[in-house]
């Protein structure tokens, strides 16, 4: 077992501080007004995965919880689902791409080094007005996004940001590693972020890294290939998704009671199973859409959010945690109340 020291006052850094202290340094506030997902469609489920590994189909539920996920033809683009993504969640949230401010994508999956997606994905959706960056915090990705986003709709520099995330990891899977190609998939999601007046219903957010244990989660330029330390990354997400849930909530005051789904990493089930029984969740207050899509890097917080919102599990008022981990080591958490409210 790693070595997983506790952190002094939870050695977290503060990406943001609560929705109270936000409100007065700001009169603008920030909130998700639509979540959207795109996948590919094609399904690969199990047997030919663990055909091609010399393993029983049960073993793959069993050590991961998947079932089935999704992989992107060689053809398909990360671009491709990025725009099908985004093009959903403006509608939804009845804007025009011409309204965003900014597109933040994040991914470890570009389709080239350069050019960047964000501005790819932005010129394809006719957002001719808005700045377009790429974000690379890997599983951690879409969290970053909206601490980024939400930051900058509360300093009053954007109204209306775009939060892409998502990757097609089979880009990057070895297939003949049971430890990888058991879990990774292809997905994108997307949440269209809009100023509400003077209360922020994004945050607090907290962000931590651990660049001491980067080894854990790699894929270097010679191979390409991603390579994992299963049991030791196991173990560091279980914790640090522990522990930024509690930060989350002591700084907004808030207890686990109040939360109405708690939205985890969907990395692996005994992952989510193991934060919710350290925390002492009860089940259906937390998401777990590992079996039908696995791990999609930034596309699991999006992609979750989308489906969950879609089953009625999220309405409007409801709040939302949700925590991610992944190489870097990086990880965070954030509490939405989800909607506009009376924006």
């Amino acid at each position: 077992m790693p070595d997983l020291a506790p952190m002094p006052e939870l050695a977290i850094p503060v990406a943001a501080d609560s929705a109270a202290a936000a409100d007065e340094r700001t009169t603008h506030g920030a909130a998700i007004a639509s979540v959207a997902m795109a996948v590919p469609d094609t399904v690969v489920p199990n047997r030919p995965v663990a055909e091609r590994l010399g393993i029983d189909e049960e073993w793959i539920v069993k050590r991961t919880g998947v079932r089935e996920r999704r992989r992107a033809q060689p053809s398909e683009r990360l671009v491709d689902f990025s725009v099908e993504a985004a093009r959903r969640a403006l509608a939804r949230a009845g804007v025009e791409a011409t309204d965003l401010d900014l597109v933040l994508l994040a991914t470890i999956t570009p389709d080239a080094v350069a050019p960047n997606m964000a501005p790819v994905v932005a010129g394809e959706l006719g957002a001719t007005g808005a700045g377009a960056v790429d974000l690379g915090a890997a599983c951690n990705g879409f969290i970053s996004g909206l601490a980024l986003a939400s930051g900058q709709i509360e300093a009053g520099r954007a109204e209306t940001v775009l939060v892409i995330g998502g990757d097609l990891l089979s880009r990057i899977t070895d297939l003949d590693d049971r430890g990888t190609a058991t879990l990774l998939a292809d997905g994108v999601g997307a949440a269209v972020l809009r100023e509400t007046g003077a209360r922020t219903r994004i945050g607090p957010t907290v962000l931590g890294s651990d660049g001491a244990r980067a080894d854990l989660i790699t894929a270097d330029r010679a191979g390409g290939l991603l390579r994992m330390n299963g049991h030791d990354t196991f173990k560091h997400a279980v914790a640090r998704m522990s522990e930024a849930t509690r930060a989350v909530l002591a700084r907004a005051g808030r207890d686990l009671d109040e939360v109405d789904l708690f939205v985890y990493h969907q990395a692996n089930s005994r992952i989510i199973t193991a934060v919710g029984a350290e925390l002492g969740l009860p089940f259906d207050r937390v998401v777990d859409y590992v079996p039908r899509f696995g791990n999609t890097s930034a596309g699991t917080i999006p992609i979750a959010l989308a489906l969950a919102e879609e089953e009625g599990r999220i309405a409007d008022g409801a709040l939302v945690l949700a925590s991610a981990f992944g190489a870097g080591l990086a990880w965070g958490a954030t509490l939405i109340e989800w909607g506009m409210g009376d924006a």
